[in-house]
């Protein structure tokens, strides 16, 4: 793999992992923490190392849970990587692709399952894979495995487990309530923390600018223009606005890709090869894409939109700067994000300055408003607009009416002529005035024909026919009484 010397996390995580104690490590993003896990357990099991056919010889012993499909496949290519030169086997199951392949691999018997929460419980109750035997638990980005919504499926998850394993915690980010919640989890654990909790990595320059929603883009080109910038991620808060900013840069010639959850998996892997392999220039992605991704030499990260959650900030900028690799993090800071910027100073612990940027003003977006201006300016002045305002404001008040009292050719300015009001339509029945009838006992005319449809039926309807009623109660019989005798008199 080229390792030669470990990292800050690895040093300290690899020692204990070995020991078999519970860990909870925190370090900043692209230091190794897959591999500070991975090595350690995958020592531990050569001891179970085998080269038998027999699904039974290779149960699941350990479980690597991950939020994502991209990098839940990410890790388990290193895992197999770093498994290579032994019998121990690995595979990923992850939502989006067909569960026939994986049912069959599962089937054969596998030591290290790499899955994503919702479709490793698909396969748990199609009864896929037993649990019984695992001795490791690893949940790689745990604090987003620990978030709201992946906590349900977890507890379940975990249920299946036996209650003697090693359990093992791994991410950039760690809030005071999911430390709490961690800690119901382990048994007796190590922290490990190689830098201060929620920090940046420090080889990352970082610059937050103001800048107008409506201009976001143009200074997003200036930018990548001005640096020389080849590669970049940018984020998005939504996955209809990364869709919409991808064709958007896509039109002004930029080579674009879009990654959001509305993609199919298909789809989400080949924008990422083609971002990896180079042939995309931008990347415009949601938060799908903000944890894990190991992609080397990207030299920039754009955040779009700041983003609602402090915590992934810290993970999209990790996406440039890995392996101790310099990089940029530029914002786009609008008015409406002053409370999210409050979040984002109070996670990283200092104030974050705001910088200005000049734009040329004929490189500004028309938005509606200044269209529908200069129409307007057009049509009462001609080539008033391509003035400067000091200079219209300085010429005499005269010559401004009589420009707009006429114009060059002698045809009247469109401020001058009369505006008329649009003829309403003629209706017979609105236009005639109302005459109430001749004789107020007539019946109106929609009673009379619904008498005279319910009086005749048409000779095209069939009778119904009579059915005998299945529960209708029989009449009583009528019992005659009986008549007495007639009295013979003696």
């Amino acid at each position: 793999m080229g390792y030669e010397n470990m990292t800050p996390i690895q040093a300290q995580a690899i020692p204990v992992v070995l020991q078999g104690r519970d860990v909870m490590g925190a370090a900043q993003t692209g230091t190794g923490k897959t591999a500070a896990f991975t090595l350690p357990l995958l020592q531990r099991m050569m001891k179970h190392e085998n080269a038998s056919t027999s699904p039974a010889r290779h149960p699941v012993r350990a479980l690597v849970l991950l939020p994502t499909r991209e990098l839940a496949d990410q890790v388990a290519e290193q895992v197999k990587l770093y498994a290579k030169y032994t019998n121990l086997r690995s595979m990923v199951v992850f939502g989006g692709m067909d569960m026939k392949p994986q049912t069959a691999e599962l089937k054969k018997g596998v030591e290290v399952l790499v899955a994503t929460p919702g479709r490793l419980l698909d396969h748990i109750e199609a009864k896929n894979c037993v649990l019984n035997q695992v001795e490791y638990v690893v949940l790689d980005e745990a604090d987003r495995m620990l978030d709201i919504g992946f906590l349900p499926d977890l507890q379940r998850i975990l249920s299946y487990l036996p209650k003697q394993r090693t359990t093992l915690l791994f991410s950039a980010t760690f809030s005071t309530e999911i430390k709490r919640l961690a800690g119901s989890y382990l048994q007796d654990p190590v922290t490990i923390e190689v830098a201060r909790s929620n920090a940046t990595a420090s080889t990352v320059e970082q610059h937050f600018y103001s800048v107008g929603d409506d201009d976001k883009r143009i200074v997003l080109k200036k930018i990548l223009a001005e640096r020389g910038l080849k590669q970049a991620f940018v984020f998005v808060n939504s996955k209809l606005g990364c869709a919409r900013l991808a064709r958007s840069l896509e039109r002004e010639g930029l080579v674009t890709t879009a990654l959001h959850g509305d993609k199919s998996q298909d789809e989400r892997l080949k924008a990422l090869e083609a971002f990896k392999s180079g042939a995309v220039d931008l990347l415009v992605c949601t938060d799908v894409a903000a944890r894990g991704l190991d992609i080397k030499d990207v030299p920039a990260v754009f955040n779009f939109d700041i983003p609602f959650n402090a915590e992934d900030y810290v993970h999209r900028i990790g996406r440039t700067g890995r392996a101790g690799a310099s990089g940029l993090a530029v914002s786009f800071v609008s008015p409406r994000d002053a409370r999210l910027m409050g979040d984002l100073e109070k996670l990283l612990g200092k104030k974050l300055e705001l910088e200005a940027l000049e734009l040329e003003a004929d490189k500004r977006p028309a938005g509606r408003f200044n269209d529908g201006q200069r129409a307007w300016q057009a049509a009462e002045g001609g080539d008033e607009r391509r003035e400067p305002r000091d200079a219209r404001e300085s010429r005499p008040a005269r010559d401004r009416e009589v420009r707009s009292e006429s114009r060059m050719d002698g045809r009247p300015s469109p401020a001058s002529r009369p505006v008329r009001a649009p003829r309403a339509p003629a209706d017979p029945l609105f236009d005639k005035p109302y005459e109430p009838s001749a004789s107020g006992d007539t019946p109106p005319s929609w009673e009379a024909s619904a008498r005279a449809t319910a009086r005749t039926v048409s000779p095209n309807i069939k009778s119904r026919k009579k059915v005998p009623a299945l529960f209708k109660s029989a009449p009583a019989p009528v019992v005659a009484e009986p008549v007495p005798a007639p009295v013979q008199q003696d």
